[in-house]
């Protein structure tokens, strides 16, 4: 049953109070014919730009076609929430990418250094369709952030949360693209709020500072070069000629928003959620590889980092060591991370002892010699 309303902006007003009092920054309201983004979805799928990801390509259309995902929706609201933590500083971005320079410094992106914005998200986006509901009577809905087939970006755009930035994420004029999205279907007409204009212009600094040019283009994105994809996603073993590319980068990479200028306008989370967590921001390598599992699981209790296992965060620390010990001029440094290294040279999983021998000899090239 499709339901209407005889007074849409009050309807939509309300909807944005709620939103605003959840913590959400923004909402917007799309339609459901999306049918002209699928020949770009499937032309990335045939490229096989999405990997192992295979539930992407699984789903097929459907990703498109939100009411064939959800039987019964005609309107899909859209919502983003600012995740920088509530403490960082002005020159935030010129901080992280000091972090880069440092090799024996584990870096983990900066959505990933708080709460599991799943949770949090999900949680907030079922108060809002609750909220809806108080003032538009029974609802059929259901909700999402990054957990169904579901075209997030193309979603946002087209309701005016920003647009397609040329790394491929959704860029705010006055938030840049530091906010995580989440969209609830519902069987309720609203107004579609308007889409606004790109603002790139002929800059490209996102394409040229990726590590591992896995930005190929203006909205073109090879995932499996991608350092996000390989350090999360991926769970097998990272191509060797991709190893050195990573650097210290263990969970995430954040270098394409770090020097997008857009993001000198990101706003700070106005939840605790996405503060920081100790342990997470600032440790040094050899520690990390020191987790037990046990150590693993309680510190990234609650974390998104916690979902890639004991094992992916083992071989993403061991490369960072392999490119630290590479980086390395210094014998007595070098001899400290080859020491973190052989704690975990026979490790009971085949993945872990293989990265880790890779980065063992990393030593050769360190020292400017062959094994």
């Amino acid at each position: 049953m499709i339901h209407s309303t005889p007074n849409d902006q009050a309807l939509l007003a309300h909807l944005r109070a709620s939103a605003h009092t959840l913590g959400f920054s923004q909402i917007g309201v799309a339609g459901v014919d999306l049918s002209s983004a699928e020949p770009g979805l499937l032309a990335w799928l045939q490229q096989g730009f999405h990997g192992d990801m295979h539930y992407m390509a699984s789903h097929g259309k459907k990703r498109a076609r939100p009411a064939e995902l959800v039987p019964g929706t005609v309107s899909v609201i859209t919502a983003r929430m600012d995740y920088l933590p509530q403490g960082t500083p002005p020159d935030w971005q010129a901080q992280e990418l000091a972090r880069l320079q440092r090799p024996a410094e584990g870096v983990v992106s900066l959505y990933a250094r708080g709460r599991d914005y799943h949770k949090v998200l999900r949680g907030r986006l079922q108060k809002l369709a609750d909220a809806l509901a108080e003032k538009a009577g029974p609802l059929g809905h259901r909700v999402f952030t990054d957990s169904a087939p579901v075209l997030e970006a193309e979603l946002a755009t087209r309701s005016g949360q920003g647009w397609r930035g040329k790394h491929t994420l959704v860029l705010n004029r006055e938030a840049g693209s530091m906010f995580f999205l989440g969209e609830v279907f519902i069987d309720l007409a609203l107004p579609p709020t308007p889409a606004v204009q790109a603002h790139c212009g002929s800059c490209t600094a996102c394409i040229a500072v990726c590590p591992t040019q896995a930005i190929l283009g203006p909205q073109r994105l090879d995932a499996r070069r991608c350092i996000s994809y390989l350090t999360i996603e991926h769970a097998g073993s990272i191509a060797p000629d991709l190893r050195p590319l990573i650097g210290n980068r263990i969970y995430g990479c954040d270098d394409c928003q770090l020097v997008c200028p857009w993001n000198k306008f990101a706003q700070r989370a106005v939840l605790p959620d996405f503060d920081e967590r100790a342990g997470l921001t600032g440790q040094d390598l050899c520690a990390l590889m020191g987790w037990s599992e046990e150590e693993f699981l309680q510190r990234t209790e609650g974390s998104p980092i916690r979902r890639i296992g004991h094992v992916r965060w083992l071989r993403n620390v061991a490369v960072a060591l392999g490119n630290a010990l590479r980086a390395t001029p210094d014998a007595e440094e070098r001899q400290r991370l080859q020491a973190a290294l052989q704690t975990r040279l026979a490790h009971e999983s085949v993945l872990v002892c293989e990265h880790v021998q890779w980065a063992l000899d990393q030593t050769y090239h360190a020292e400017g010699s062959s094994p």
